[in-house]
């Protein structure tokens, strides 16, 4: 359905409308946030810390959300916005960007209040994403009464444009970027391994064999990966309808990396004025601001930094029972401890695993793994761990860590980089914990 066209006057009514007004935030400014925060960014500066320490001026935020159980000062004006333009069919959104100004540092202890405003409506845009409107909210921010910033941000509401058929989107060849190494347009191709990194096989369910090598990887293409896509691609049982994971928002400044992913590459940026890492994919360097840069490929090993595991709210697309094998088929013998065969992320049998034969597996040999049938939703979604993982080039990387019970993994676990086919489009970088990493 086409999005029909509001008049620009009918929008343009809302704006100064208060969306909040003399909202409390839920915390008094205190250190544990302050800390967490830090070690979650990896910021070490010390104005954060001791006797006379400031919060990190991007917290700002922070400290006016309401968490789950949301805020009991919002008016409707906003809701009664949004429904308006969902009815007009602009039913899809996305954060665009936001704005802070800074008016006085925060300090443990201070009472945070805000008021927040529906600070414009613009009128109609066309956008890659589709045709829609940007509506832009400002949050002026109290400490103890006083001035202390300004948050402004920024969302499109939006009817999706028409996508172009899959089959016209695979003949579409993506541009090479002058700061991005060429890229396989087979990203299933095999190739010959680098010397830095430990030959793989060719075969799609192959297991990579541990490298000791971590260093970084050649810039041009290449099939060798650290770990290879789990979950074969299988018919659905008749009458089951699989919840997809939500699409990622890929643009000019992150799609390097993603057509990294789809080649089983995770691409870490290298700026090349001062040679600093960084992750996730940005324009320009933080720690020079450099605006060119070049990748380098991550070796697959990493640890867990930090980790969450997600109880609320249940999303069947993420809470597959990953560390669970399928039930074995009559006359078929689980397979041992260690080389799981089943279940949407199942781990590849190491050279001494033995993998039990069936009628979904082929003869196993070294390094090999069995091909697994794509896993049904839990009917009982299940909590899952989301953990902050530290790569061994140094930068972290948010992703799920597998392999484990969620309530098994560790901060400091090994992991290894695995590649997880979501769907029959989507492909993930997730990370397994290493063999003997278990506790």
């Amino acid at each position: 359905m086409s999005p029909v066209q509001l008049a620009y006057e009918q929008l343009k009514a809302y704006e100064g409308l208060s969306t909040s007004a003399a909202g409390v935030g839920k915390d008094l400014v205190n250190e544990p946030m302050i800390r967490h925060w830090c070690e979650a960014m990896g910021d070490t500066n010390p104005a954060y810390r001791g006797p006379d320490a400031i919060a990190p001026p991007t917290m700002l935020q922070a400290w006016t959300m309401g968490g789950l159980s949301g805020h009991a000062d919002r008016s409707g004006a906003y809701d009664e916005l949004s429904t308006l333009l969902d009815s007009a069919g602009y039913t899809s959104i996305v954060a665009t960007d936001c704005e802070q100004e800074y008016l006085r540092p925060l300090r443990p202890g201070d009472e945070i209040t805000f008021d927040a405003v529906i600070e414009s409506v613009s009128e109609r845009k066309t956008t890659k994403l589709g045709t829609g409107h940007f509506i832009t909210t400002r949050m002026d921010i109290h400490a103890n009464g006083e001035p202390a910033g300004t948050h402004r941000f920024r969302v499109l509401k939006y009817a999706p444009a028409a996508r172009l058929p899959k089959t016209a989107e695979r003949s579409r060849t993506p541009q090479q970027s002058s700061h991005t190494p060429e890229r396989s347009q087979a990203p299933q191709q095999a190739a010959r391994p680098s010397s830095h990194t430990t030959e793989r096989s060719q075969a799609p369910q192959q297991a990579a064999r541990p490298s000791s090598h971590t260093t970084e990887q050649a810039l041009q293409p290449s099939s060798h990966t650290p770990g290879r896509s789990q979950g074969a691609r299988q018919p659905q049982a008749p009458g089951q309808t699989r919840t997809r994971r939500p699409r990622p928002v890929i643009n000019r400044d992150n799609a390097g990396f993603w057509e990294g992913v789809a080649g089983h590459r995770l691409l870490i940026q290298r700026c090349t004025g001062c040679r600093t890492l960084r992750f996730p994919w940005l324009p320009g360097c933080n720690a020079c601001g450099s605006p060119e840069w070049d990748t380098v490929e991550a070796s697959g090993a990493g640890t867990v930094f930090s980790y969450v595991v997600m109880h609320h709210p249940p999303f069947p697309a993420f809470t597959v029972p990953e560390h669970e094998a399928d039930p074995p088929e009559h006359g078929v013998d689980p397979p041992e401890r260690g080389s799981e065969t089943a279940g949407p992320q199942a781990a590849a049998p190491g050279p001494h695993a033995v993998a039990s034969g069936g009628p979904h597996t082929d003869v196993p040999g070294p390094h090999t793994t069995a091909p697994t049938p794509a896993p049904h939703p839990s009917p009982h979604p299940t909590p899952y761990a989301v953990g902050l993982i530290e790569l061994a080039e140094g930068v972290r990387i948010v992703s799920n860590v597998v392999g484990v019970p969620y309530d098994k993994v560790r901060i400091g676990m090994p992991v290894r980089l695995e590649f997880l086919r979501a769907d029959e489009e989507l492909e993930l970088p997730v990370f397994r914990v290493a063999e003997g990493g278990e506790a």
